[in-house]
């Protein structure tokens, strides 16, 4: 709990506000609150992704980016699906087939550090590879040996 003035109430943001102060509410100062109301907000940092160990910034292994440090994805149930996401998140174009390398999946050497995700099973309209369906970050039956690589 908090202490001191409350200074805003009922508020009704819209979600496309540049700030807290852009939504409506209460005149300010105006309430019928008590500190045991008091919101909370975490913020997380932004996703990211990216490829590494490949000919350039579109091919290589698949690393994803969870409270500042970086891991790999494993390569259990992943599908050319998950490969378009990654691709348009990452700008670089549409998903390449490679068919000369194991089980069709591209492979640029095992990473190193945490394996992130596992079970990525992506739809193809997610904008971003964390809204595709996956075990619990840090969760997953693999070694680095299964890191996927993606090329775009």
């Amino acid at each position: 709990e908090g202490t001191g003035p409350i200074w805003l109430d009922d508020v009704r943001c819209q979600g496309n506000e540049l700030s807290l102060l852009g939504c409506p509410a209460s005149p300010w100062g105006v309430t019928n609150c008590q500190h045991r109301e008091d919101a909370a907000v975490v913020c997380a940092e932004p996703f990211q992704l990216r490829l590494v160990d490949g000919p350039g910034r579109c091919a290589g292994r698949l690393e994803v980016n969870r409270a500042g440090q970086w891991g790999t994805v494993c390569d259990d149930g992943w599908s050319r699906t998950n490969a378009v996401v990654v691709c348009r998140e990452l700008g670089c174009g549409v998903a390449r087939t490679v068919g000369d390398l194991p089980r069709g999946r591209p492979r640029f050497g095992p990473g190193t550090g945490r394996i992130w995700l596992d079970d990525v099973r992506c739809q193809g309209q997610e904008g971003t590879l964390q809204d595709c369906a996956h075990r619990a970050w840090g969760h997953h039956d693999c070694t680095h040996q299964e890191d996927i690589g993606v090329v775009c």
